[in-house]
């Protein structure tokens, strides 16, 4: 089976739907809220759980009630948390608005997370057995780096997400092999709005990139290739919260099995119209035999009207 490992956040979302988000200085009634479990590595780590894959996620959880909640959550997703530490203090929130039209808006609090800035004794160890490390920025940077060195001592191929974005320093960048931003950290980090400058300018620091492009799907660039750009099905979207996510979370999987990148990005692509079309982030989730579907679906309707 395919092992995963992921370092990163664990978060609690607590998350308010509103018909539009307040501006500045504003208070709006809102329709629901919802505490659901998040954070960009535990997203991840249940994104890859239910695609197929056998996952361990490295990270921080506090000692109030949140904790036991987001470790019972993640171990009941299928990822495996004997690496997730217990720390003093609270677990990492996210302050989440969600509209009617299915944007967001997020405050993060690191609480526990900020408390993994090295890697503990075994992580190492558990890293050097996985087909793959999944990393993002919620947590510090100095674990990130440990982490991405640690998989390219021993092989692992190692996929970045560089969210929330921010300058990555040349020491990280090294032992990147894939970087998965979207449109919005592709520009932050390369001074250009446009998708495929930006792939273009990334690919002088890391071998591959993967450019998200919400529901015009994504844009691969590797050095040498001609950048490819795969569509993304068509759906409605009720709650974007966790997609980007879903989507590297089971292209992890899918290129850990072997499969071509263009396909992999078809079928992580799925995952991600369907997490849109549900609300949450981790309870947005398809599990594999869904995905299967919807990227059948997809590639069907594709080819009847091409």
């Amino acid at each position: 089976m395919t092992h995963i490992a992921v370092l990163g956040s664990t978060n609690m979302d607590l998350v308010t739907y509103v018909a539009k988000a307040p501006q500045r200085g504003e208070t709006v009634t809102g329709r629901e809220f919802r505490t659901i479990p998040g954070g960009k590595g535990a997203n991840q780590a249940v994104a890859a759980a239910h695609a197929g894959a056998d996952v361990t996620l490295i990270g921080a959880v506090g000692v109030d009630s949140f904790g036991s909640q987001l470790r019972s959550a993640l171990e009941h997703s299928g990822v495996d948390t004997d690496h997730l530490r217990t720390t003093e203090g609270p677990s990492g929130t996210a302050h989440i608005v969600v509209d009617d039209e299915g944007g967001n808006a997020i405050v993060v609090i690191p609480g526990a997370n900020g408390t993994v800035d090295h890697l503990a004794p075994g992580d190492e160890g558990l890293i050097t057995t996985a087909d793959a490390l999944l990393l993002q920025l919620e947590i510090p940077l100095a674990a990130v780096v440990a982490g991405a060195e640690a998989a390219r001592r021993h092989g692992v191929r190692t996929l970045l997400t560089p969210s929330p974005a921010q300058p990555l320093p040349s020491q990280l960048l090294a032992s990147i092999d894939l970087l998965v931003p979207n449109e919005y950290e592709a520009a932050a980090l390369t001074g250009t709005p446009d998708p495929r400058e930006a792939a273009t300018a990334l690919l002088d620091l890391v071998p591959e990139v993967v450019v998200t492009l919400g529901a015009a799907g994504s844009l691969y660039a590797a050095r040498g290739a001609a950048p490819l750009t795969v569509p993304a099905p068509r759906v409605s979207a009720v709650d974007s919260t966790g997609a980007g996510d879903t989507f590297v979370g089971t292209l992890a999987v899918a290129l850990a099995e072997g499969r071509p990148m263009p396909e992999a990005l078809a079928w992580a692509s799925a995952a991600a119209a369907l997490s849109v079309q549900r609300i949450g982030a981790t309870s947005s989730m398809p599990f594999r035999s869904e995905i299967d579907a919807e990227a059948a679906s997809h590639a069907h309707h594709a080819q009847s009207t091409s």
